[in-house]
């Protein structure tokens, strides 16, 4: 399968084929090629804009993303966004690149479920999320043609009922620490003024976007 895809290519280094191996060798199948979907997807996006980015690290990034959901990487007491960040620090610090870009990459993947932030800070920050949005939530695609969507889905299927699969890979990654999804807090704030008021929920803007099958 080539690893040019929409004009996006993936890192010929050995680095970036040895984060390959071990995602696929440890993530299930789901997780792989969702991840994989990100990078592209996060890629493309990098690419309309005109930011500039180190495309290994962008790699790692979108790869280890969703590593702290697997049963090997899945602490008791961590976020799992933060359990995957640390595999990403680790396996970079050993690979000798440089601390500030290890940095980026554990910022990148640590706060890729927290909306309203990484689009401000550094573009593989940035990028990151928003390739997650893209493939997760339907965001972000505007100026993204249809063949490029289908060409990146084709390369790395989303498989049947993908919608309650990403909902279940979830709810499996984090079940036993209930306690690490604690939310934003200013929701709960709004809820105890406002009984009325009810707060976005994941699951349904999953189930309801038109763009994600």
């Amino acid at each position: 399968m080539s690893s040019t895809i929409a004009g996006i290519q993936v890192p010929e280094s050995a680095m970036a084929r040895e984060i390959t191996e071990l995602v696929r060798d440890t993530a299930s199948p789901l997780l792989f090629h969702h991840s994989s979907r990100v990078f592209y997807f996060a890629a493309l996006a990098g690419q309309r804009l005109g930011l500039r980015y180190d495309s290994e690290l962008l790699y790692a990034g979108c790869m280890f993303h969703d590593m702290g959901l697997t049963h090997q990487h899945s602490s008791d007491c961590c976020r799992f966004e933060v359990d995957g960040a640390n595999v990403a620090r680790d396996f970079l610090t050993r690979h000798g690149v440089d601390e500030r870009d290890v940095e980026r990459v554990w910022t990148a993947i640590a706060l890729h479920t927290t909306p309203g932030i990484p689009e401000h800070m550094h573009p593989l920050i940035a990028l990151v999320t928003a390739g997650v949005e893209t493939d997760v939530l339907g965001l972000h695609h505007e100026g993204l043609a249809i063949a490029e969507r289908d060409a990146v889905v084709q390369a790395h299927p989303r498989g049947a009922h993908f919608k309650e699969a990403i909902i279940q890979a979830f709810y499996e990654g984090v079940r036993h620490k209930p306690q690490t999804t604690f939310g934003n807090v200013k929701a709960d704030v709004i809820a105890d003024k406002e009984p009325a008021f009810r707060p976005g929920n994941f699951c349904s803007v999953i189930r309801q976007s038109s763009w994600v099958s």
